[in-house]
């Protein structure tokens, strides 16, 4: 006999870890206990060497599906021989913190048969989970995860629940969440200014029926409120977007399977796995033409962003209504979304026609994730529920315990605890109050809840920033960090890269270190620092916030810098527009490298829209219009096979300067002759592309380096992706492009966080 202390880290609290050892060491006929403790989970175990050996096996080769084992430490200690059983005890909560909070994951379908079961006495109970599913991050107040730490705490479990969670066999076995009609958190109806209706089955009922005739509702979920609204009624879709003052940018839609995503989206096999996966995400996917969708929910796209049911509560409705219901965040346009009640009544109250409701808590706010599928991968475009706060592994050892408070827009903030980087998830942009305080909040409780407490907090160099101002108040020491090398850092930490990379760090916006407004950068870069080897040809930023907002103030500048001509923008008052030339030409106006700023620019001298309603709007809609000549123009696109050589590369003096000058030129006659607008879409896209694949490749020749990172925001353009991807990989080099971690700012505070740790 033999007896050995087990010690398991990782994501292995609130995931079913301890049933799943109790039924395994049974089996295998050993003895001893298991507890989860502030480091994970602890194992005490005694019987046949074969046996133990069997146990410590099956730790790292078949843990439970919700499980992340980051290390399995094997400690033999001398047998007692005092025990004749193996027991689950109770929690040691002493010592530093080190365990990881699990994720929200979608519910089971053991769960959800359940639901669907008139004969089950869960039939159509909106909170039904198990240990294999169901909220934990969103309902965690501390660690370690048992359900007095939780919102559930105040739900007393009634006899039948009770005897699932001590039933080892049940697969209920110490399910923290664990609760039915009888005693667990209930659904209630009501109306705009929160008056109580119906509860339980009747609000259910309720919603159903208001949802079926057209109501906009404010329903309440895991980790915030949707506004609902079926998806197939154009007049209430528009409706939705009047009271939301969401002018253009997509809404998501709920279905309620893949065969119903199918009906309506072009699906490969990663868009389905994305779509079923127990995270659950909004996946932005090519709809199909002639789809029963209202034109509002996504007006001019040719995407489409749905997702699945990811709670019992969602899968009665959207199966209850019999028809696809837009799932929008439960917000006005830009605040962070709303989490409890008397929040959701003063904020959505007016945009609702009533609520349907719940009495349990959640502790932490926490939007849908945002997935793309593309030809060559999955990326997270937003990283929120069902993927934050699972943890990223450091590619090197780290020197201090870091905070890193992320950017101002798309904001996420991070620490580092031993070896992980842990991100929480998308708060948004920081420039609103109320996302603003929400950004507060989670500075208190992601630390706390991984005992982390920092020894350096990091920020982006831009000194505006709230979130810089935050940090240089902050009583601890702080490490500014270069907007681009953070976005280059988040991509080497995903691709456990240590070794430097080229990077084309391609975006709308960053602070320099001199001063000026980055964005279209070629850098060598590792976590210890970087050099700027290239950059787009800067220009001015006419009105600077203003020019992100009407892009047709990009378009004056590179227009005339392009033709030489003072040219008149469609629809823009001349007036306005000689404003615009008359204060590029100051001194003062700042200047930028932005090639986001220039997708803009290009998309408005196209044709396209001079002002937005959401964040890169125009240069959005240009690569909508590559795509549409991707498949059809080929042979008018090899006519303009040579608008990759109208890309100058030139050496600046300090760094190499790449001028799509002529290149804007030619775009603006061609559009002028009346060339397809799709086609000189497509032809930029191609030609940005190329010339950045030139450049990239002979800099990691000159420099011995193998592998080019792809990162910022412009990056989640698929289509530039694509060209950028191919032409590196037929050089020889590895290309690294984001898939986990977001391209855009909501993946700075991993890169923040990994140049503090490892850099310094």
């Amino acid at each position: 006999m033999v007896r050995t202390l087990l010690r398991v880290t990782g994501t292995v609290q609130g995931v079913g870890f301890r049933p799943f050892v109790y039924r395994h060491a049974v089996a295998l006929g050993l003895v001893g206990t298991v507890r989860n403790d502030s480091e994970g989970v602890l194992i005490d175990v005694e019987g046949d060497p074969t046996g133990v050996a069997a146990l410590e096996r099956v730790l790292t080769e078949s843990p439970p599906p919700l499980a992340r084992v980051a290390s399995v430490v094997a400690q033999p200690v001398a047998p007692d021989g005092e025990r004749d059983d193996f027991r689950i005890v109770a929690t040691d909560a002493d010592g530093p913190l080190a365990t990881a909070v699990s994720i929200d994951t979608a519910a089971c379908d053991d769960c959800l048969a359940e639901v669907d079961d008139p004969g089950n006495r869960r039939h159509r109970y909106p909170f039904t989970n198990c240990t294999n599913c169901g909220p934990r991050y969103t309902i965690t107040r501390r660690v370690p995860y048992d359900r007095p730490t939780t919102t559930m705490a105040g739900f007393t479990m009634c006899a039948r629940c009770r005897a699932e969670y001590d039933d080892p066999a049940d697969r209920r076995f110490h399910a923290q969440p664990n609760a039915c009609p009888d005693c667990g958190p209930r659904v209630s109806w009501r109306d705009a200014q929160g008056v109580p209706g119906a509860d339980g089955d009747d609000a259910l009922d309720a919603a159903v029926a208001a949802l079926a005739s057209g109501a906009i509702v404010g329903v309440k979920g895991i980790g915030g409120f949707h506004l609902a609204v079926r998806a197939d009624d154009e007049e209430r879709v528009a409706e939705l977007r009047r009271r939301k003052a969401r002018d253009d940018k997509p809404f998501a839609v709920m279905v309620p399977d893949v065969a119903a995503a199918d009906a309506f989206c072009l699906l490969d096999d990663r868009a389905r796995v994305a779509l079923t996966s127990p995270a659950r995400p909004i996946v932005i996917v090519p709809r199909r033409g002639g789809a029963a969708i209202a034109p509002s929910v996504a007006p001019g796209s040719p995407d489409l962003g749905v997702f699945l049911p990811y709670s019992p509560l969602h899968h009665l409705l959207v199966r209850g209504v019999r028809a696809p219901l837009v799932m929008t965040s439960g917000n006005r346009s830009d605040d962070p979304i709303a989490h409890d009640d008397a929040d959701a009544v003063a904020r959505l109250g007016p945009l609702v026609d009533a609520f349907l409701t719940h009495d349990r808590p959640i502790h932490i706010r926490c939007d849908d994730s945002v997935v793309r599928a593309t030809p060559r991968r999955l990326q997270v475009l937003r990283r929120s529920r069902g993927y934050a706060p699972e943890p990223l592994r450091l590619p090197g050892e780290p020197a201090c315990a870091v905070l890193a408070v992320g950017g101002e827009l798309k904001c996420t903030i991070a620490v580092t605890r031993e070896h992980d980087v842990v991100a929480g998830h998308h708060l948004g942009d920081l420039e609103h109050l109320a996302t603003y305080e929400s950004f507060l909040q989670s500075l208190a409780h992601l630390p706390a809840l991984y005992g982390v407490a920092p020894e350096v907090v990091a920020h982006d160099l831009h000194p505006e920033y709230l979130s810089s101002k935050l940090a240089r108040d902050l009583d601890v020491p702080t490490v500014a960090v270069q907007h681009h090398h953070a976005h280059v850092a988040a991509c080497m930490v995903e691709h456990e890269r240590r070794d430097p990379v080229v990077a084309l760090a391609f975006d709308g916006l960053g602070y320099g270190p001199d001063g000026t407004l980055w964005g279209g950068e070629v850098l060598v870069a590792g976590f210890d620092g970087f050099e700027r080897v290239g950059r787009l040809r800067p220009v001015p930023m006419p009105g600077g916030a203003a020019a992100i907002r009407e892009p047709w103030r990009m378009a004056t500048v590179w227009g005339e810098l392009a033709t030489g001509d003072a040219m008149p923008v469609r629809g823009v008052d001349p007036a306005r527009v000689a404003d615009v030339r008359d204060l590029a030409g100051r001194p003062s106006t700042l200047t930028t490298t932005s090639m986001g700023r220039l997708f803009d620019a290009v998309a408005v001298l196209l044709g396209g829209r001079t002002s937005v309603s959401y964040e890169a709007q125009a240069a959005i809609e240009l690569e909508w219009s590559a795509r549409r000549a991707a498949p059809d123009h080929r042979a008018d696109l090899a006519d303009l096979a040579d608008l990759a050589d109208l890309v100058t590369v030139e050496d600046g003096g300090d760094g190499i300067v790449l001028d799509p000058g002529a290149l804007v030129a030619r775009l603006v006659a061609e559009r002028r002759a009346g060339t397809d607008v799709a086609v000189l879409a497509a032809g930029f896209h191609e030609a940005i592309g190329r010339a950045a694949v030139r450049v990239a490749a002979s800099t990691a020749r000159a420099r011995g380096i193998d592998a080019v990172v792809l990162t910022g925001g412009v990056f989640q353009n698929a289509y530039l992706t694509d060209v950028v991807e191919r032409g590196l990989a037929a050089e020889g080099l590895q290309v690294l492009v984001h898939a986990r971690v977001p391209p855009n700012d909501g993946g700075l505070s991993i890169g923040q966080a990994a140049i503090a740790a490892l850099g310094t």
